[in-house]
């Protein structure tokens, strides 16, 4: 692990104090308590984006595929960071390792922050928004938020908005950032899953889909589908062969990618942010 990666891991963790601290209603540089407001958020945060890129390497170490430590990306954004990744070093012996180095961040991914959303909705409170509610941010809820708000808060009336604990809202970005990686196209995890389970034609049959879907969302529901459909389409939806591209992955890993695929489906946000 070089200089770079603590360098990076550390000023990460500043930027999204510093965001969490903005969320929390203080100025993080007005003093060191202030900023400390936010330190809910970003461990939380920080603690979510680096199981899942764990779940990859450790993975990756197990097949003796060589991998980067994690290099997480400061930003001065909403949430202090743009993520973060590892870099695979050497190609995939075969379908099975690239299957479960694909699945590996996601499910990590997803078993951390769900405990961790739950615990920050039980912590959340509740406020009754005029009408016309005030202009504001509003966080879009997949199926998978919808259920654990409904079981702990039960039916709310449309005038009344779940304030999230910064746990909360750190958990709802680690299951967007899931339904993000899981998407199958090109070298997401979600591609990889794919190429995986569909094979190359398949792989590439599924990647055009998938961008054909996001720009219609973009059209007609949230505009930033649009720049992702664009990115996406850039970084490229070719997926490199592993060295023995014809391997099955047996019954087990087919049910666990079904199972991914659920993940998916109950994580995706088709309206992520929208102005109240």
């Amino acid at each position: 692990m070089s200089y770079l990666h603590f360098i990076l891991f550390f000023t990460t963790f500043i930027t999204t104090t510093v965001a969490g601290a903005f969320q929390a209603g203080y100025n993080p540089f007005s003093s060191f308590i202030a900023f400390s407001k936010g330190f809910p958020f970003s461990f939380t945060l920080m603690f979510i984006l680096l199981s899942h890129e764990l779940g990859h390497y450790f993975a990756s170490k197990y097949h003796n595929v060589k991998v980067t430590p994690p290099y997480f990306i400061p930003a001065p954004s909403l949430i202090g960071t743009f993520g973060a990744f590892i870099k695979i070093k050497s190609p995939m012996p075969d379908n099975k390792v690239l299957f479960d180095v694909g699945i590996a961040g996601p499910l990590t991914g997803v078993i951390v922050s769900l405990p961790i959303l739950i615990y920050g909705l039980s912590h959340s409170h509740l406020m009754i928004m005029p009408k016309p509610p005030v202009e504001g941010l509003v966080l879009g809820e997949c199926l998978l938020f919808k259920f654990f708000a409904w079981v702990i808060w039960g039916s709310l009336p449309d005038n009344v908005h779940i304030m999230l604990h910064p746990m909360a809202f750190a958990g709802w970005i680690g299951i967007f950032v899931t339904a993000l990686n899981l998407m199958p196209v090109g070298q997401l995890d979600g591609g990889h899953i794919s190429y995986a389970l569909l094979g190359e034609y398949g792989h590439s049959i599924l990647s055009r889909l998938v961008i054909a879907g996001l720009i219609i969302l973009g059209i007609i529901a949230w505009h930033g589908w649009l720049f992702w459909a664009i990115l996406l389409f850039i970084l490229g939806l070719h997926h490199p062969m592993p060295l023995d591209p014809f391997s099955s992955i047996g019954n087990k890993r087919k049910i666990l990618g079904s199972i991914a695929f659920l993940i998916f489906v109950l994580s995706f946000t088709p309206i992520p942010f929208k102005l109240g």
